[in-house]
């Protein structure tokens, strides 16, 4: 199996990039007993921890520079409008620091959230809860707990990194919510998957438009999340669990995208229309069959693992971007299509992966729905990873006809798929340490075989 890749990114653990940020949320939650205790029934009813939410941490001004880049920090140039200095970490998938104006700033500690109206909803026992931000601008939030010294919330944004709120024009919070229902309404099904691939760019195109790259690039996956969700009972159930907080899938890591080779091109043209950039390649070797390309939108926070079956005559080859050819048999992520339609058009996402404590969240849904958990397909001390048993989908006669009038699968494949339907998605559990941001290569050819349709 070879790992080598033309991609700049190798990313490795950063220990003392979490030593720092775990530094101040010790004293954070000293000095907020309140914040302590909603950390403690986050992982008791969601099973996932606290830091898998972490947005911004606050920091009064000019504290720990020195430590912060020592640590792998870099400062970024704040907006005209905002005040605050911002660090963040290029190797590590760890929160955003800002440094607030006044040296004697509590520490303040924002965690990620769906919608600062729901989170506001959610938690109306506490005293004193506003919204600040109008409804659709970039940056909204909301203040759970205050004291002198610490300050707990939630922030809700729209494709952006900004730690200010900002005012919203009437017409644009009109394009915004124009452009999230066509997202939302967004038409799968067409006579040619052709077609539907430009139908969604043309969406997407005038998305951007209307309403920004960025912004759009948020909207769109916001849409995609939800269309995924109605097809998972294990995400209706860790979504209603983490809803009873208002944080919604605030703690996405990365959505996966299965996608035929006629069509990969499109998906990635598609994405980088969104503001993707394209970040490793993986090569699963001759054996597998199949390679992915991770793509990264930086100002809306979104992640892409997009996946496509490939021969050992290009796996050194720019697949993401060069056409393939179609091919007489189909591995694991062309079968997937072959049976539900691609992930961009008719089947939706394969899966979403969310942050969480690993082991907790396998337990906690066992015992909750009674929902099981594959094997694990990485094991290490920085990534763990699992996927819950996949929800079996129903196939269409059409499709199955044609697979087998092709050659592709064969009569007993076709009649079991008839019977019993296919594996179509799945929730992803995946838990990150010491800032880990990469994947686990052969991890993922043992999933990759391990979800095979015909097994």
């Amino acid at each position: 199996m070879s790992a080598a890749s033309p991609s700049p990114y190798s990313w490795q653990p950063q220990p003392s990039g979490l030593a720092l940020v775990e530094r101040w949320l010790e004293r954070f939650f000293t000095a907020s007993p309140a914040a302590a205790r909603f950390r403690d029934q986050l992982q008791r009813d969601t099973g996932t921890r606290f830091l898998d939410w972490l947005d911004t941490i606050e920091l009064p001004a000019q504290s720990d520079r020195r430590a912060l880049e020592g640590a792998g920090f870099v400062a970024r140039d704040p907006h005209a409008d905002q005040p605050e200095r911002l660090w963040a970490h290029p190797q590590a998938q760890l929160p955003w620091i800002a440094e607030a104006t006044a040296p004697d700033a509590p520490i303040a500690v924002w965690l990620r959230c769906d919608s600062a109206a729901e989170f506001a909803a959610r938690h109306a026992e506490a005293p004193e809860l506003a919204v600040e931000g109008e409804p659709l601008a970039p940056y909204r939030r909301v203040t759970l707990y205050r004291n002198r010294q610490a300050t707990l919330g939630a922030v809700e944004r729209l494709g952006n990194r900004v730690v200010a709120t900002t005012a919203i024009e009437p017409e644009q919070r009109l394009a915004i919510a124009s452009v999230f229902e066509r997202f939302q309404r967004r038409r799968r099904q067409f006579p040619s998957d052709v077609d539907g691939f430009e139908h969604a760019r043309k969406l997407i195109d005038d998305a951007v438009a209307a309403v920004g790259r960025d912004r759009a690039c948020a909207l769109f996956f916001r849409a995609e999340r939800r269309h995924w969700q109605r097809n998972n009972h294990a995400a209706q159930v860790q979504w209603r669990r983490q809803d009873r907080f208002g944080l919604g899938w605030g703690n996405h890591d990365h959505h996966t995208y299965r996608c035929s080779r006629q069509h990969f091109a499109r998906l990635i043209g598609a994405l980088e229309a969104l503001g993707f950039v394209a970040r490793e390649r993986f090569y699963a070797g001759r054996e597998a069959g199949w390679g992915a390309q991770v793509l990264e939108q930086p100002s809306a926070g979104v992640t892409v693992f997009a996946d496509v079956d490939l021969s050992p005559d290009e796996l050194d080859a720019d697949f993401a971007h060069e056409p393939l050819a179609e091919r007489d048999t189909l591995g694991t992520v062309g079968l997937w299509c072959a049976l539900h339609g691609d992930s961009f058009l008719q089947a939706g996402m394969h899966h979403l992966a969310c942050l969480a404590d690993f082991d907790a969240l396998r337990d906690q849904l066992a015992a909750a729905a009674d929902i099981t958990t594959m094997a694990p397909f990485t094991s290490l001390p920085h990534l763990r990873q699992a996927f819950t048993t996949g929800e079996r989908w129903p196939v269409a006669k059409a499709r199955l006809d044609g697979l087998r009038e092709r050659g592709l699968i064969s009569a007993a494949q076709a009649e079991q798929f008839a019977d019993a339907g296919a594996v179509g998605s799945h929730l992803e559990n995946v838990e990150r340490n010491a800032g880990y941001k990469g994947f686990n290569q052969a991890g993922i050819s043992d999933i990759i075989k391990a979800t095979d349709p015909r097994h």
